[in-house]
């Protein structure tokens, strides 16, 4: 849990220590971009995938089933790490259940039955449960074996709210438009626009972590 709290505010410190970046930078290939300039990784010994998302998103939805297969295939020097887009409100308290799990240690327990609620809340059959209040939040995480106390103390605590707060700046540095999007060592990004298909998205980012070491 604490590896976790700390990758994450590593992630952004050395983010908002890098300058200069230009968004939508020419392609090299089709169905990606290069990122220029490149963005610095945590761990140098490691080829570094993030995934930005949303858990509202219809599209991060039906890319989660191909994702999830994907990432059982990886090498075994692949880091990835998932990274809630905050564009508005309302994805910035998605953010902040995503972030509170992970401080948690709980992501694995919560995040496809979080994904389904928000999808049947905003697209679907429950729309009064949007998981958008902390009375909701704090229902969802005890329903999945949080207590109230563990809840309350995540939620609330400095290590969330500076996630939170480096957030919109993490997806800037990127040049983050939209999700799902999946950025490879710092140096590319694909998207679905970019790349056709989620399929291929995931085609593409297999052959640029092999292109950059992945073994």
């Amino acid at each position: 849990m604490l590896n976790n709290l700390l990758k994450n505010i590593a992630l952004s410190s050395v983010l908002v220590l890098s300058v200069g970046f230009v968004p939508q930078a020419p392609a090299q290939e089709p169905g990606y971009q290069t990122l220029s300039p490149a963005q610095p990784t945590l761990h140098a010994d490691k080829v570094e995938v993030i995934e930005f998302f949303w858990y509202g998103c219809p599209h991060c939805y039906e890319f989660e089933p191909a994702l999830k297969k994907w990432l059982k295939t990886l090498p075994a020097n692949v880091e990835f790490i998932r990274q809630p887009a905050v564009f508005n409100e309302l994805w910035g308290k998605h953010a902040k259940a995503y972030f509170t799990a992970e401080s948690l240690d709980m992501v694995d327990k919560i995040h496809s039955d979080f994904f389904d609620q928000v999808q049947k809340a905003l697209h679907g059959s429950d729309p009064k449960n949007k998981m958008d209040t902390e009375e909701q939040l704090q229902k969802f995480f005890v329903a999945h074996g949080a207590t109230e106390a563990a809840f309350n103390e995540a939620y609330h605590s400095f290590a969330v709210d500076s996630k939170m707060r480096q957030a919109p700046a993490i997806a800037a540095r990127y040049g983050i438009t939209g999700v799902p999007a999946l950025v490879i060592n710092g140096k590319y990004l694909t998207n679905g626009p970019l790349a056709g298909s989620h399929e291929k998205m995931l085609e593409i980012a297999s052959k640029l972590i092999k292109q950059e070491g992945g073994k």
